[in-house]
Order: structure tokens, then C-alpha cells, then sequence
């Protein structure tokens, strides 16, 4: 293999990128939107859930409890109703996610002391976001109850009454638990695995289909000089993807790298060389831009999604699943950047996951080598 003839085919492969603006604009544009499309879309935060109320005590007491709710960052009161009927319409429509019902005796029972029971009504249809809305109103409630024991005993100058037992929540890696600081190192697995596996799923199918590699057989070309001449140039947009999509991580959604940078593209690099020979293998075995380009998208896409941790954990999934995720190369990706996004740790502990990132790698890159005939069938 002459590194001559390797660089003419990487010249040739950034040419048909510079002249073919569509190609170039999917090389760049596209990881760019998606990045912002997911970052924005993709949310496990709650935030201003629609919540009807039926107050039924329409006093100063419930008045105050209500503007927990209203004031706080999870719930937004969008209508107050006067019976079960319009809460449960309000609900049924989809303009309310939360009905929340004050009984009448809400204050009294309050005042005296008495145990009281508020109603919280949640849409099952979203189920997640239901049972979480439900569980911060209940939060809130105990807020309410516990800072109004507190003035009641002060009232009857008693000492207040402290837990025998309390406990301290601490988040180490996330303090404030958002959402984005998660997902975002996810969706940079996300955009290079679809990314980098569709660019590359064209290229030799493209030659087959405009005639151009009788022309390549006629020369004293290789097969891994051709190969690799054709990775050079997207390995480099690849690496430019991965730069944009930290810089987009960092000064728009405020994710910063806690660990080392450079260990970070190196890995990355590692990741994004087999996903570019995967595409390149597709293109290879199935000779067709169109089908080599679609199978690289949903082959990419729905694993990342679905079976690498990335949304769903995978310790929740049935068995049979969690053993198919073993194959999944972004499910070791999306550690990786976890573990330098959130902790800052190395490689002293993300070994194992950078050695199946290297044998991800060097499947892909045998197999393209194993399966490319350079030569007329």
C-alpha cells in the first residue's frame, strides 16, 4: 500500500465533497441540527405541567397551598373549575395533565389540626410524566403540612418537633439533576453513529453506479488503498462533527467537559473510525446509494436509541434485551462520554469500554477489507 496512491483517492473523495454542496451540507448541517433538535426535544425534566384546580374551600389556607403550585417550577395553574365534570373535561382534552381537588373543610380541618386529604388527579395516559407531576405534588404538600405544624406549635409555644430520623440527599456528578447534562453526551453517540455510517454508505456504491470503478480496476490502485482513501476525508468532517457538537454542548446547553478533552476526541475517534467502516462495509455488500444509505440510518439510529442506555436504562429491560445490548457499539460510547462529560474519569477506569470501541473498530475495518472484490463481476 502506497501512501501516494492512498492520498490521490482521499484528493479525489474531498473533491466530489466540495463539488456535490448537497454531500457537504449533510456532512455538516445535518449533525448541527440535530444536536439542537435533540438537545431542546429531548427533556427528562419537568417543567410548567398544565394542572386544573377545584377548590372547594376558596379560603386564605387553600389559597395559600395553591400558590405553592402556582409559584413553583413544575406546575402551572391554567384554569380553576367548580366540579368534577369540567376537571375531568379539562383532562380529557389534554389541556390540563394534573387535577388537583381541595375539599370544602380544608381549612377548618387545617386549623384544628386535623388530618385532611387532597385529591390528585393524574392523566395515565402519560404515564411518565403523571406519576412524576404526582410525586411532586405530593412533595409540595408536605412542604405545606410540614411548615404548618411548625406555626401551629409556635402559636401554642411548643418546641418544634424534629424527625427522629432525616435524610440528606446529595447528587455527585449532576448537583441540580438536569436532564440535558445526561442526554447531551448520548446525542453526540446519536449524531456520529447515523452520521458518519450514512456519509460513508455511498461511496462505493456511488462508484459502482456511475461506472467509475472500471476506471479504478485499471489502475495500479489496491483495494485498501481505495478504502482508506475514501475514509480520509469524512474521518476528518467526522472529527470537525464531533468538535461542533461539544462546542453546541457547551455554550448553548451549558454542558461543560468536567475531564480530559483530549481523551475524549481520542476516543471519539476511535468510535467514529467503526462507524465509517460500517458504512463503508453496507456500501460495499449492497452496491445501491439508496439502500446502503437507508439501512445505514435505521441500522445506526435505532440501536443508539433503544438498546445503548441512552434514553432507557438498560438494567430495566427484559433480560433477552439487556444480552443484546452487549453488541450495541454506542452503549460503550455513551459511557465513555458520560464518565469524561459528568465524573472526569480516565482510562484507568474506562478501559474496558475503549477496548470494545477498538474491537468495534477493527471488525469493521476487516470486514470492508475482506468484503471489497476489486475487481469485475
Amino acid at each position: 500500500m502506497k501512501l501516494r496512491r492512498l492520498t490521490a483517492i482521499a484528493r479525489k473523495e474531498t473533491l466530489h465533497l466540495l463539488r456535490d454542496w448537497r454531500s457537504l451540507i449533510m456532512a455538516l448541517a445535518i449533525p448541527l441540527i440535530l444536536v439542537l433538535l435533540y438537545g431542546y426535544a429531548l427533556t427528562l425534566d419537568l417543567r410548567l405541567v398544565p394542572t386544573v384546580v377545584w377548590d372547594q374551600s376558596r379560603t386564605a389556607t387553600s389559597r395559600e397551598l395553591l400558590s405553592l403550585f402556582d409559584h413553583s417550577p413544575y406546575f402551572r395553574i391554567v384554569a380553576t373549575v367548580d366540579g368534577y365534570e369540567p376537571l375531568q373535561q379539562r383532562i380529557e382534552s389534554g389541556s390540563a395533565l394534573i387535577g388537583l381537588v381541595v375539599p370544602a373543610d380544608f381549612a377548618r380541618r387545617v386549623t384544628a389540626g386535623q388530618p385532611v386529604d387532597l385529591q390528585i388527579i393524574g392523566d395515565g395516559s402519560d404515564a411518565n410524566t403523571s406519576r412524576l407531576a404526582m410525586n411532586y405534588a405530593t412533595t409540595i404538600v408536605s412542604i405545606y403540612a410540614r411548615a404548618t405544624l411548625f406555626r401551629q406549635l409556635e402559636r401554642e409555644g411548643r418546641d418544634q418537633l424534629h424527625p427522629p430520623v432525616q435524610m440528606i440527599q446529595r447528587s455527585w456528578y449532576n448537583a441540580d439533576l438536569r436532564s440535558q447534562d445526561v442526554l447531551i453526551p448520548g446525542i453526540i453517540a446519536l449524531v456520529m453513529i447515523v452520521v458518519a455510517a450514512m456519509l460513508t454508505s455511498t461511496t462505493i456504491a456511488r462508484e459502482w453506479e456511475n461506472g467509475t470503478m472500471e476506471q479504478l480496476i485499471s489502475t495500479p490502485l489496491q483495494a485498501p488503498e481505495l478504502i482508506f482513501g475514501k475514509i480520509v476525508p469524512y474521518f476528518v468532517i467526522g472529527l470537525v462533527d464531533v468538535a461542533m457538537a461539544v462546542v453546541i454542548g457547551r455554550w448553548v446547553f451549558g454542558v461543560p467537559i468536567v475531564g480530559n478533552a483530549g481523551l475524549l476526541f481520542a476516543l471519539s475517534a476511535l468510535f467514529l473510525t467503526g462507524a465509517l467502516f460500517f458504512g463503508l462495509t453496507l456500501s460495499i455488500v449492497l452496491k445501491s446509494q439508496v439502500l446502503a444509505n437507508q439501512i445505514a440510518i435505521v441500522a445506526g439510529f435505532l440501536p443508539t436509541l433503544l438498546l445503548s442506555g441512552f434514553v432507557f436504562a438498560i438494567e430495566n429491560m427484559p433480560e433477552p434485551l439487556q444480552v443484546l445490548t452487549v453488541i450495541v457499539p454506542a452503549r460503550y460510547f455513551i459511557s465513555i462520554l458520560r464518565g469524561i462529560y459528568l465524573k472526569g474519569i480516565g482510562l484507568e477506569i474506562l478501559w474496558a469500554d475503549a477496548l470494545f470501541l477498538l474491537l468495534f473498530a477493527v471488525l469493521m475495518m476487516t470486514l470492508a477489507l475482506r468484503k471489497f472484490t476489486f475487481k469485475l463481476e
